[in-house]
């Protein structure tokens, strides 16, 4: 009986990250090319390869317990390599986004980022680079670490502590409100 659970939740588990990220998991026949080509492979617990072939085998908790999908830098190197078009990083992201639902956030300082900067795009229609920095270390818990950083960058005008707008930002909001509705975004 508790078998049967566990093979539904796994089953339930595997269907979701499949919906999510548009990906058939069994499509992948685990050549490796994604893990050879990722560039940050090396700071993985698992490959790319490994993190597939655990949702395959039904192992979805210890994927979603992996640091591999946190430091995915979604770079496209894998899935422009795989002989069968997985799109990878929109499966990591999709693995990512299960993950935060469940509060397993194994990278932190990556998370906190990926929101900060969300937030800003969101907000301004572009990355404000000043207040992203300023968001992060203080959501981070290091205020004063890029704190010597900020004098030179702001006479050499790459930064502003005023941020800049596009012009139709309502349109950006709009593509988070509808990713929100879709079940994509932040919490």
């Amino acid at each position: 009986m508790e078998l049967a659970g566990a093979l539904r939740q796994t089953q339930a588990l595997k269907s979701q990250v499949e919906a999510a990220s548009g990906v058939t998991l069994s499509d992948c026949y685990q050549c490796g090319k994604c893990s050879a080509g990722c560039p940050v492979a090396f700071a993985m617990d698992y490959t790319p390869r490994q993190v597939i072939r655990l949702l395959q085998l039904g192992l979805g908790e210890e994927a979603l317990k992996s640091h591999t999908p946190w430091l995915c830098a979604s770079c496209q190197a894998c899935y422009t390599r795989c002989p069968r078009e997985v799109n990878l990083p929109r499966l990591m992201e999709a693995v990512r986004q299960e993950a935060r639902r469940r509060g397993m956030i194994n990278e932190k300082k990556v998370d906190i980022f990926d929101q900060a900067f969300l937030s800003s795009v969101e907000r301004y229609g572009r990355a404000h680079e000043m207040g992203l920095m300023i968001q992060y270390n203080l959501q981070s818990g290091q205020p004063f670490k890029d704190a010597l950083l900020a004098p030179p960058l702001l006479f050499k005008g790459k930064i502003s502590p005023i941020p800049a707008k596009i012009k139709n930002v309502a349109e950006v909001k709009n593509i988070f409100a509808r990713a929100r509705a879709k079940g994509g975004g932040r919490h």
